[in-house]
């Protein structure tokens, strides 16, 4: 599919998560951040976990607020969120500092209730004919951005500017993009027609009509949940003894990688999806396998690179599915409900991974392998024609 057979709405969409994507850096560095500042990984891990759990009744009282707001609004107060969470992280110093550091990493946690805004929206600006190769272009336009902008901001922060103060300094500075960003949304961005609003109340989630998704969505959020970034950066700056510049290099290795999968998945006929699915999951299981090893530097980027490129082919395929399977006309409330089932999975996982990451710093990725497998082993099972 070409740029310009894109959807104009479409495309603002897009340009707007590949202006966004440099901002992610932020969550490597506030992982890194409390390392350097005497946290352990197992306490970062318990730090999140934490914040989990106290952001329940705040997440149920926030979801409320917005049943019946236009979509585009969720988008800005997601922006908003975070906003006030980095500009919080940044003031985070001296006796104040867990109070910062606990209040922050709450309103970023309560900006991701609204994620399912995206899906929705996605859902509902995307042409339905045309998923699996627009979301070819959604995935490789921010990945695109990461390449060009992780490894200087690496470089910035792991050689130059690499100090406590100096990362504070970098969580204000992003906390201030908030403003354009929000700005970008409110002018570009088009609203959703009033039918298509959140209204979780109309909509019954039952679970037997989506078992099999169900079963998919708890196998891979543990999967990945399991060995989430705290565990990378544990083990590339304080086993490998390295700086926030090597994990920006497997940034960009992942990235390259995904830019790559995303061009690759637009030649794999749709009828192949549950294949490709397959594959993908036993590249993330290659992954996972060579990392439970401790692999040197060089190693460990490589198998990242393969995991995220077997990500990226098989996503395209699993939306689409997943779309098909719900009324579009009840596209938010459906995400909404899998994504709070999703996050109910991972809420003890950042704890989970840190305590055993504290035994054996690669020990996350044993348990991220076997969900790999389990999963892959289900898709490649339907994936063969029924006798």
């Amino acid at each position: 599919m070409r740029w310009s057979e894109i959807p104009r709405d479409a495309k603002a969409y897009m340009l707007y998560h590949t202006i966004i994507a440099p901002q992610l850096i932020v969550w490597t560095l506030l992982p890194l951040y409390m390392m350097y500042s005497g946290y352990s990984v197992l306490e970062v891990g318990a730090f999140f976990t934490i914040v989990n759990i106290i952001a329940i009744p705040l997440t149920y009282l926030l979801g409320r607020a917005f049943n019946h707001w236009d979509i585009k609004k969720g988008l800005i107060v997601i922006d908003a969120l975070d906003g006030i969470a980095y500009l919080l992280y940044g003031f985070s110093k001296g006796v104040i500092a867990p109070f910062m550091l606990f209040a922050g990493r709450t309103f970023e946690k309560l900006s991701t209730v609204l994620y399912p805004l995206y899906r929705a929206y996605e859902q509902i600006i995307y042409p339905q004919d045309k998923y699996e190769e627009i979301f070819a272009w959604h995935l490789r336009l921010p990945e695109i951005s990461r390449l060009i902008t992780f490894p200087i901001l690496g470089y910035i922060f792991g050689y130059v500017w690499n100090t406590a103060d100096h990362y504070r300094l970098a969580f204000l500075f992003f906390g201030l993009l908030s403003i354009p960003t929000i700005a970008y949304i409110w002018l570009f961005l088009p609203s959703v027609r009033k039918e298509e609003r959140i209204t979780p109340e109309e909509f019954t989630f039952k679970v037997s009509e989506f078992k099999l998704l169900l079963i998919f969505e708890t196998l891979l959020t543990l999967a990945w949940a399991l060995a989430p970034e705290i565990v990378l950066i544990n083990y590339v700056v304080f086993v490998l003894h390295k700086t926030i510049f090597e994990v920006t290099l497997i940034a960009l290795a992942t990235s390259l990688a995904s830019i790559i999968a995303t061009y690759v998945s637009e030649r794999i006929p749709k009828e192949k999806g549950f294949q490709v699915i397959g594959f993908g999951m036993f590249l993330s299981a290659v992954y996972a396998l060579v990392m439970t090893l401790s692999p040197p530097f060089w190693l460990a980027l490589l198998v990242y690179a393969i995991g995220d490129f077997g990500d990226i082919l098989w996503f395209p395929f699993y939306r689409s599915w997943m779309f098909k399977l719900i009324p579009k006309e009840r596209a938010s409330e459906f995400h909404a409900a899998i994504t709070s089932y999703r996050r109910l999975i991972g809420l003890f996982t950042p704890f989970i991974a840190g305590a055993l990451a504290s035994l054996h710093a690669t020990l996350p990725y044993t348990a991220s392998l076997v969900l790999f497998i389990v999963t892959g082993l289900i898709f490649i099972r339907l994936s063969r024609p029924k006798a």
